[in-house]
């Protein structure tokens, strides 16, 4: 059963059985969603979702990092799972189209800090969390995108898996918490339609279910063992097709978290391969007065989640390929202010969008979710005709960013809630949280 050899897997990962790319991948992961948890504090979703866990109350075992508040470790989880991924800063695993960070070391730091554990046993938890909940991904994409946001479905996984491995579950337990995990996985993307903030829920409520499932089963709470190949288990009924083989495959040896990508700008994932390009061309001198018309060739899950042609809230610009194409060529950067009501109403950017449209390329589709490329073409007012091609965005392991700019990234991030020696000094902790004896020291630096 797929249950017991990922329990097994999960319940046997030891810090010493981890490569040493895998280790300190971890860290990098670490500090990406620390920063994207910081910088996300401050928004109003997150602020209300502390609100509600503030007012509800809970034993102060975990924090709610920005807010330094302790509260359970479960609300603990909502909150930092919440806060993560709110600015679309947080990291992503393209072939199982999954933001990893959000759910599971959400769900690891606030574990490990509940029990205060170590750098080494949070960092383990880290990775058995990614393996499990990206490979369970993996074998039901891209069928499951269709409807399934896999950031909160897969990553109730996810989270179940690395909070087993750091409360030290049994297999048996293990089994029965990726039982309720899975009967608790949901997210969908309706809320698209309405640029609704139920996006930042998903991975706050799988961080908080998978703990949830974890604490139940360490009670002996019993969970469907065939949870995801059973006649009526998450693939049949979460996916049109599923390849069951691909959550197994390779386990603890070839270590997912190793295809980790890292976001350079806030706005989804899909929407960064035709802004690389876009400020390739403005970098080179391309002036936005001179274009005619704009076509985005991408894959069929991005033009259906990203061509919406008039956002109305800076959170719809972030979904809106023509938004960021257009902005990206205007002002040569994307960045966190360039979504904000004022650049929404900006007429040279409406004007430009006007002139953009997306178009799905059956080849670039055939392609995906292994790759994530897409195709720019220019008409200009002259006549020419510019072509730009991108097989895998900034940040992919194909086309990486450096450490260098990760780590300015969240000193960026982090800087919007903390003052600059809490931050320098957690990034330094982050840096060498294979040598912290309790992790809750990242929290209160």
């Amino acid at each position: 059963m797929l249950s017991e050899a990922l329990s097994e897997y999960i319940c046997g990962l030891k810090y010493s059985d981890l490569p040493e790319d895998a280790a300190a991948m971890a860290k990098v992961a670490v500090l990406d969603w620390l920063g994207s948890v910081l910088g996300g504090s401050l928004e109003e979703p997150a602020r209300m979702t502390a609100a509600v866990v503030r007012e509800e109350g809970g034993d102060p075992q975990a924090t709610a990092i920005g807010f330094d508040e302790k509260t359970s470790v479960t609300r603990a989880a909502l909150v930092n799972g919440v806060s993560c991924h709110i600015l679309e800063l947080d990291d992503l695993h393209k072939s199982s189209i999954m933001h990893p960070a959000a759910p599971i070391i959400s769900a690891a730091a606030a574990m490990a800090e509940s029990r205060g554990l170590s750098g080494k046993e949070f960092i383990t938890g880290v990775v058995a969390g990614y393996e499990v909940g990206i490979r369970i991904a993996e074998a039901i994409t891209p069928s499951h995108y269709h409807y399934w946001h896999t950031t909160g479905t897969c990553g109730t996984f996810g989270a179940a898996a690395a909070a087993a491995n750091i409360a030290g579950l049994g297999k048996e337990e293990t089994v029965n918490a990726l039982g309720n995990a899975g009967s608790q996985a949901a997210g969908l993307w309706e809320f698209l339609r309405d640029g609704a903030m139920t996006k930042h829920l998903h991975p706050g409520k799988a961080a908080m279910n998978g703990i949830l499932a974890v604490l139940l089963a360490r009670r002996g709470f019993t969970g469907a063992k065939r949870i995801l190949e059973g006649e009526k288990g998450y693939f049949r009924a979460a996916a049109a097709t599923a390849y069951p083989e691909k959550a197994t495959r390779g386990l603890g040896v070839e270590y997912r978290i190793l295809g980790n990508s890292y976001k350079i700008y806030p706005s989804c994932r899909h929407t960064h391969g035709a802004v690389d390009l876009a400020l390739k061309l403005a970098e080179e001198g391309l002036k936005p007065d001179s274009i005619e018309k704009i076509t985005v060739w991408t894959y069929g899950i991005a033009r259906d989640l990203v061509q919406n042609p008039d956002p109305t809230t800076p959170f719809e610009a972030k979904f809106s390929l023509p938004f960021c194409v257009a902005g990206a060529l205007i002002h040569k950067r994307l960045v966190l202010d360039s979504f904000t009501a004022g650049e929404l109403k900006n007429p040279d950017i409406r004007q430009l969008m006007s002139r953009c449209t997306v178009e799905e390329d059956p080849e670039i589709d055939a392609l995906y979710p292994a790759k994530w490329p897409c195709r720019l073409e220019v008409t200009l007012k002259d006549g020419r005709l510019l072509k730009e091609k991108s097989e895998y965005p900034k940040g992919d392991p194909e086309n990486p960013a450096s450490l260098e700019e990760l780590k300015q990234k969240f000193k960026m991030l982090a800087s919007r809630r903390w003052d600059q020696d809490r931050v320098d000094r957690a990034g330094k902790r982050v840096d060498e949280l294979e040598k912290v004896e309790d992790i809750s020291i990242l929290f209160s630096v």
